[in-house]
């Protein structure tokens, strides 16, 4: 999952830079709140970080994320360690780049090499392989996957009959 982000800032944010760095819409309200001076709420688990080291270009500024996961409603699908994503057998797969994938296959795709996610490499590196696996059961035992409610749980937002809003 690739999304363009473009920011302008004059004197902030440098002109013309491209970044790869892992960052995400999670991590907006924690930078826009150290912008203001301020924190998150301190009383609930956040789980976007404070970027502008990332945003100002700083020298070393790196992705607070240590593991990535990719989540669709509450089943774990996929989890990416720096150049690694590997895609976790999940149930009710239907297809994977307009291929079927039945569950149990392996896919482990080199994002530096293969940003497509079109070779999988899964085979090749069992060793990284373990270590996402390791990181999407930490995953799950926080957060939890379907039939399974993690520790650290966290619904997502609801608002109670929401009616749609038209400009006119």
């Amino acid at each position: 999952m690739r999304v363009p982000c473009v920011m302008r800032w004059p004197g902030t944010i440098p002109a013309g830079v491209t970044c790869s760095e892992v960052c995400t819409t999670m991590d907006l309200m924690p930078t826009f709140a150290g912008l203001a001076g301020t924190q998150p709420p301190q009383d609930r688990t956040i789980d976007g970080h404070d970027i502008l080291p990332i945003l100002r270009g700083d020298g070393g500024a790196a992705s607070p994320y240590r593991a990535f996961y990719y989540y669709h409603m509450e089943q774990l699908h996929a989890v990416r360690s720096g150049r690694w994503k590997l895609h976790v057998p999940v149930e009710n797969r239907r297809t994977f780049h307009g291929e079927q994938i039945e569950i149990g296959d392996g896919l482990l795709f080199d994002l530096d090499s293969d940003p497509g996610e079109t070779t999988n490499v899964y085979d090749q590196h069992p060793d990284v392989v373990a270590e996402l696996m390791a990181l999407a059961e930490q995953a799950r035992g926080e957060l939890g996957d379907t039939g399974r409610q993690g520790s650290g749980f966290r619904p997502a937002g609801h608002y109670p009959d929401p009616t749609p809003r038209v400009l006119e």
